[in-house]
């Protein structure tokens, strides 16, 4: 009985955390307090732009993030260009002692020349919140902090040369110049978040 009553309550407790949030849905967590590898401390709501901020869920060693990175500084160039914030969450709070601590961090955001903020989420707050599973998961909300698009940044992580479908560049251009948005919510591939 004790082991069925368990079981239950840890679906319960998975269950809340795996809720991903819906398009249109308001920005959850926009003041929780973030620490970027410049030492400093930010938020989303601090980071948002004129016409939105744009969140992934990252890290330093998921071979889906690997197989990406080479697309993270066009999409800050792009972020940029259609003032749109963004930054690079790190959720995985039971590696924040070894492979993604913030010196690790810090090493792997200069070997990457990241020019965007990389952010710790220390307890995954932040990534319960969002109800995000995956690296890389990504989310992009609008000047209203409303949901627009979520899911995968293309349709082939294996070679930037092959992808077909841009879903996070055009959702950015779209959002950016005040178009509808054609693709709003795709799959996210990745390795899982890495929660206490």
């Amino acid at each position: 009985m004790i082991t069925r009553f368990m079981l239950l309550f840890a679906i319960i407790i998975f269950n809340a955390q795996a809720r991903d949030l819906d398009i249109n849905a308001k920005l959850p967590g926009g003041d929780y307090v973030l620490q970027n590898i410049d030492g400093k401390n930010t938020s989303l709501d601090k980071l948002k732009k004129a016409n939105g901020v744009l969140v992934i869920f990252s890290c330093n060693t998921c071979p889906w993030v690997i197989r990406w990175q080479d697309r993270y500084n066009l999409i800050s160039a792009l972020s940029k260009k259609n003032d749109i914030g963004f930054v690079a969450v790190n959720s995985n709070a039971r590696l924040h002692e070894s492979v993604d601590s913030m010196d690790e961090m810090i090493y792997h955001a200069a070997l990457n020349e990241y020019d965007f903020p990389y952010v710790m989420d220390e307890d995954a707050k932040l990534a319960k919140a969002f109800g995000a599973m995956k690296t890389p998961h990504v989310y992009l909300f609008d000047a209203n902090d409303r949901l627009v698009y979520t899911g995968a940044i293309d349709d082939n992580a294996k070679s930037a040369k092959r992808v077909k479908k841009n879903y996070l560049m055009d959702a950015l251009s779209s959002l950016g110049s005040g178009k509808n948005i054609a693709t709003r919510k795709t799959k996210a591939l990745g390795c899982s978040i890495k929660f206490n």
